[in-house]
């Protein structure tokens, strides 16, 4: 009798649940090859994103400069960071995902490892503003979708979760490693060790990344064999698609509304506490070490927040969710200042592990309500929420900065974004509950 090949044949490019014919397990799947390379990618080019907190002072000794200055390199990463978003998609369909991805990882080694003979301010914009800023924007969250849609149809939401999580998860890795080394050796061999983690990355990605499953022979994990590939995306039309959902959206008051509140969401983040809560600690006594340490921790519970909150937005109403999340964060910068202190005391444990819960637990219903009002375009539409978010963050850092130098503390800064969070929980209760999606 002719048996007939199962998913879980080994000569099957299909995923099964049990082992082969044979008591042979099949071979894994390529996806889970690319997924993992994907991740050390994001790893990596995360390193960077942790470092400004933890060198500001030691540059601040060493030159002279002023936070404003800093905070202005940091700020033009973060825009840059954002606004690279929404047409990482279209480069990646133009010069495919490993060109792409390796010349992103060049650029953040070639950011960080110039640092090292840095002697001007405006040197200092070059190499975190610039390099940086382009090399990390070509592989935000837009890759991790790309990633995650090409190569999974079973698993999906599992995968961009994981992929989500790495730059939290670079945060973890990164910060004490580079606090540590400051402390113990310099600044420069702490910028040479994300130079070092981005080069090393390039050759995995240059050997385990395909743009598509058919570049390997193999359908996407868990695709049905008799439904057809997805067409793959047009290159010469890409940018021009990107564009026009822009368009599109920007005439629906949904859109403004939360991309006014990601922008806080960025500002009361990446570009306040993931920029100024060390040197802000530093201020108060407390070591840079223990400080990043903290840091850090929000990393760890920030995997936990958003696979949480991605299983809240499938039951509960994404608004409601938002809401919830902002008013939880403006609460805990309005007491933070009464919380910083040379010495950690379980106030302050129990305010990092609920902003690390809050981190970016707005991503998943940000997400969801984009899908809900944008329909084909959502995907698109959350990539420029997502610049939104970007830009929100370069405006903090760089204000926060400014506020530091004037009156010489960060207290005017927290307490300008406790307010700005009250903002962003009213601004997601007005967005309309079940608009019919803007077409196409």
């Amino acid at each position: 009798m002719t048996s007939i090949p199962t998913s879980a044949d080994p000569t099957s490019t299909d995923p099964g649940p049990g082992p082969a014919a044979g008591g042979r397990r099949p071979r894994l799947h390529p996806a889970w090859w690319v997924a993992v390379v994907a991740f050390v990618a994001l790893l990596g080019a995360a390193g960077f994103r942790s470092a400004p907190g933890v060198l500001m002072v030691p540059l601040e000794e060493e030159f002279g400069w002023s936070r404003s200055l800093m905070s202005f390199a940091v700020s033009v990463n973060l825009v840059l960071y954002g606004l690279m978003a929404p047409f990482a998609a279209a480069l990646m369909d133009r010069f495919g995902l490993r060109r792409v991805t390796s010349a992103a990882l060049l650029l953040v080694a070639a950011g960080s490892g110039l640092t090292v003979f840095l002697r001007e301010g405006w040197q200092l914009v070059l190499t975190w503003g610039l390099l940086i800023g382009v090399g990390t924007g070509s592989m935000a969250m837009v890759f991790a979708a790309t990633i995650a849609n090409r190569w999974f149809v079973a698993r999906r939401g599992l995968v961009m979760g994981i992929l989500t999580a790495a730059g939290a998860t670079g945060q973890l890795v990164f910060l004490p490693v580079m606090a540590g080394l400051v402390e113990r050796s310099s600044w420069r061999a702490a910028s040479l060790v994300v130079t070092v983690a981005s080069l090393a990355v390039v050759p995995l990605v240059l050997l385990v990344l395909r743009d598509h499953p058919a570049d390997r022979g193999v359908r996407a994990y868990g695709a049905p064999a008799d439904v057809p590939e997805p067409p793959r995306p047009d290159p010469a039309g890409a940018v021009r698609r990107t564009l026009a959902a822009l368009r599109r959206a920007s005439r629906v008051p949904t859109f403004w509304a939360l991309a006014g509140g990601f922008a806080i969401c960025g500002a009361t983040t990446n570009g306040l506490i993931g920029t100024h809560f060390v040197p802000s600690a530093h201020d108060h006594g407390m070591a840079e070490t223990t400080a990043a340490g903290l840091l850090a921790l929000v990393g760890i519970f920030d995997i936990v927040g958003t696979i949480v909150s991605g299983a809240l937005t499938d039951r509960i109403d994404p608004r409601l969710l938002l809401v919830a999340y902002y008013a939880f964060r403006g609460l805990g910068l309005a007491v933070l200042p009464w919380l910083l202190s040379a010495q950690i005391h379980p106030s302050m444990l129990v305010f990092i592990v609920i902003y690390g819960l809050d981190w970016v637990a707005t991503v998943p219903p940000t997400a969801a309500l984009c899908r809900r009002a944008f329909g084909a375009d959502g995907t698109i539409v959350f990539g420029w929420v997502f610049a939104s978010h970007q830009v929100g963050a370069a405006i903090a850092a760089s204000v926060a900065g400014v506020v530091r130098d004037v009156t010489g503390q960060y207290t005017l800064a927290w307490f300008g974004a406790a307010g700005l969070c009250v903002v962003a929980a009213a601004v997601s209760f007005g967005i309309r509950r079940g608009a019919p999606p803007v077409p196409a």
